[in-house]
Formats: C-alpha cells, structure tokens, sequence
C-alpha cells in the first residue's frame, strides 16, 4: 500500500539509497593512498622523462665544442702549412755558398764520460776551425778528466778551448747561461751549441753556416734522424719537422733543435733565458725571432741522436719537454703576440693552442664523455629516434674509434693512414700530464740522464 506524501513535502532518496551512492562515491583511505602514490609515480616518470634527455644532450654538446676547440686550429694549420710549402719551398735556401765566419761550438756536458771522447771525434771530422767551449755542470764521474786527456792528445783540434765548471748542478739552462756570459753578447762570429749524444753528419756546420750571408737571420736549427725510435716517436717527430719546416718558409719557427742549433751572439739577449726552465733551444729562438731575427729549420743539416729504449724512458724525455715549451709559451705569450710581429705572432699563439689550449679543451670533452656515460648508466639508453639517442650513439662511435687509436699509438703500433690521429691523442695525453706536473709545483729542468741512449750511440756512425 502506497501512502501518498502531504503537498509541499520535499521528496528524496531513502536511507539505503544515500548509503548505496556514498559507497559508490567514496573511496576508502587505503583506495585513496594508492591512488595518490600512483600520481606521484606518474609525475616522477614523467619529470624523469622530460630531465633525461637534457642528461644526454648537454654534454654530448659540451664534448663536440670541446673537440671542435681542441682540433680546428690544428687543421687549419695544417692548411697554411701547405700553402707555405706550396709558395715557399723553392726559395727557402740559404744565401750563402762559401759564407764562413769564426764559429764557437758551445758543449754542455754532465756525466758524459761514456760518449765524450766520440763527441770530441765528431766535431773534429766537421773539418771546420772552431773554438771549443765546454761547460761541465759537476759532472760526478770523470768526464772532465776523459776531456782533458783527449785535449792532450788532440793539441790541434781546436783553435782555443774554454773549460768551464759549474760548482753544483743546476740544470743545462743555467750552464747555458753561465756560458754566453763568459763568451759575451758582442762575442764575434757564431756559436753552434750542440749536446754530447748528438753526433752531427759530416757538413751539418758549414751547411748551417751559409744562411747566416742573410743578415736577417738570427738562427738556424738541424734536424734529427733519430736512432731507435718506435713508430708513434717517428710520426711525431714527421709532423712537427713539417710543422717547423713550413713555419722557417714563411716567416720563423719558435722552436730549435738544441741538439745542434747555431746563432749569432749579438742577436740574443741573455736576459731573456730562465734558468729556472729547461727548452733552452727553443727560449732561444723566440728571444732572437722577438728581437727582429729570423730563426729557421734547415731540411739539409742533420744529426743523428737514439730514443730512450723504453716506454717510460721515451714518455719521460716527452713531458720534460712539454713542460719547458709550455713555460715558455705561457711567459713570452704577450710579447711573440704583439701586433708588430707579424706573420710570426699568428705562428706563436697556435703553438699556444696546440700545447696548453688544446690539451685542456680535450681534458673537458673527456670529462663531459664520462658524465654523459654517468647518466646512461644512472637511467638507461635513450628511447630509440630520438636526439638524445642520435647523439649518444654518434658519439659512443667517435669514443671508441678514438680510445682504439689512441691505445695503439701509446704502444707504439701503427694504425695506417690514422696513425697520426692516435699520435695526436697520446701527445695530448702526454702534454696534459705535463700541465698537471706543473701545477703540482715539480720542476723538470733537472733530469736523469738517459744511459741507455749514450750506450747506443756509441755503436753508432756518422
């Protein structure tokens, strides 16, 4: 029986109907944490998703910048250097046929008693008349005393020998040093200085001799042929000959051979030299280029050295250099720059590049290649299509072709047409490490000697 509902009543649901819709309305509080968590899990995902390929992206950039810094100079000298070549080559010979001046052969020696008395050979067979000034820097075995022997058994070699001792050692520049100022700036003619363990092919000094009938040069460098070198050291030394030769064409090259290098006196200032750095061959050569000189290369005047017989020994000798033709390149930046040396300026700022700049800028793409490896292994490879993924994998290619090459060249392998590629990574290795060095505040301008390079070349002929 229906009963019917007074007028004006309001009507609405039973009891059992509201508590049907609040069921169906409301969840309970466990329904409802699990439906907060999934939102927070889905806005995690996707804030990871929108994060991760910055993750990727910006060092991938970062690393292609730094590779691009660290190599485009590099090709583009490249670039000129073929250009001077190409225009300059024909002209680049010395003035000179018959050109002789009084010449001083300058022979820094510490414990060279094994190669000493060959030394002294060489230099005579050059058949030309020289004065002798050598340096011993407290040699502690008998060197001065093999010297002094040789001399009176030779009276004739020489037109005039000047003994000098330094009291304690201190490195070869101070003995350079210590020499220059015993002969004097204004000292006539020329001075050759050359090291124990370079013997000089018959005619080096009187090739060398005959482009100083150029008053404008200032001095002139040897070139190696170097005994015992693995192929990495032979590709090196190829490309940075090049490198010196092509500069010597057009203008001036920064860096001599001190193994055998000849210059006037007068244009040199002693002042200029740090004792307290080694590359004292090429503080040289950028003190007579900064002074208005001409430093050169000559392709046709040669001596022959050794490597060290060891990875270690021949990565040692490498850092040692770096670090002196780093100093300079950092102390003489500002005046081998300057807008009135022309042609030479362009040549020394890129020589800053390739020696700190570039090392650094490697250093940084090397770094941001780990960070970028960091995020891959934090959250995984890119989703496939995807610039993240285009760039990661890109790269992960150019890594390991490079890291191959790289480990070949550190061992002395050749790796065919790109040999010089993987020759470049190890250089850059190597120049790092002296970077490195140098901000620890350890010097190299002492070293120890390499002997096993003195016993080789005394089986060697000139």
């Amino acid at each position: 029986m229906t009963v019917a509902m007074p007028p004006g009543v309001l009507q609405g649901p039973t009891c059992n109907t509201l508590r049907m819709v609040s069921a169906h309305r409301s969840p309970s509080r466990k329904g409802r944490q699990i439906g907060f968590a999934s939102l927070l899990q889905w806005r995690g995902h996707k804030s990871k998703a929108l994060a991760y390929p910055p993750m990727v992206v910006v060092p991938a950039i970062i690393e292609g910048a730094a590779l691009s810094v660290a190599l485009v100079p590099f090709v583009l000298h490249r670039w000129d250097m073929y250009r001077w070549d190409r225009d300059h080559r024909n002209a680049h010979v010395p003035k000179g046929n018959d050109h002789a001046e009084p010449l001083t052969v300058l022979l820094p020696v510490w414990n060279e008693a094994r190669i000493i008395e060959k030394k002294l050979d060489n230099l005579v067979q050059q058949n030309v008349p020289v004065r002798l000034l050598l340096i011993d820097s407290a040699s502690t075995d008998d060197t001065v005393e093999r010297v002094e022997a040789w001399l009176n058994t030779h009276p004739e070699a020489f037109l005039e020998v000047d003994l000098l001792r330094m009291e304690t050692r201190q490195g070869k520049t101070p003995a350079v040093v210590k020499a220059l100022k015993h002969l004097g700036q204004h000292a006539e003619g020329l001075v050759c200085m050359t090291d124990a363990d370079a013997l000089l092919e018959r005619g080096c000094l009187r090739r060398m001799m005959q482009w100083f009938a150029d008053p404008m040069v200032g001095a002139v460098g040897a070139v190696p042929k170097r005994e015992g070198a693995r192929h990495d050291e032979t590709v090196h030394r190829t490309a940075w000959e090049a490198m010196r030769l092509a500069e010597s064409m057009v203008d001036s090259t920064p860096f001599l051979e001190g193994s055998c290098m000849m210059w006037r006196p007068s244009c040199l200032a002693i002042d200029d030299l740090n004792p307290s750095a080694n590359a004292d061959d090429a503080q040289i050569a950028t003190s007579i280029r900064c002074r208005g000189w001409r430093t050169l290369t000559d392709p046709l005047a040669h001596f022959v050295d050794a490597a060290p017989s060891t990875l270690e020994g021949q990565r040692r000798q490498k850092i040692r250099r770096a670090q002196g033709l780093q100093r300079l390149l950092t102390r003489e930046r500002k005046r081998a720059t300057a807008r009135g040396q022309g042609l030479f300026g362009r040549i020394f700022r890129r020589q800053h590049h390739f020696h700190i700049i570039a090392p650094l800028a490697l250093t940084i793409a090397t770094a941001s290649a780990v960070l970028r490896w960091g995020f891959i292994a934090l959250y995984g490879w890119p989703a496939t299509f995807t610039l993240a993924n285009s760039l990661h994998l890109g790269f992960t290619v150019l890594e390991l072709i490079s890291a191959a090459l790289w480990w070949r060249s550190r061992q002395g392998k050749s790796s065919g047409p790109l040999s010089l590629v993987g020759q470049w990574f190890a250089s850059m290795e190597l120049l790092g490490r002296s970077l490195i060095t140098t901000a620890r505040g350890r010097s190299l301008h002492q070293w120890e000697q390499h002997t096993d390079v003195r016993e080789h070349m005394l089986d060697v002929e000139v």
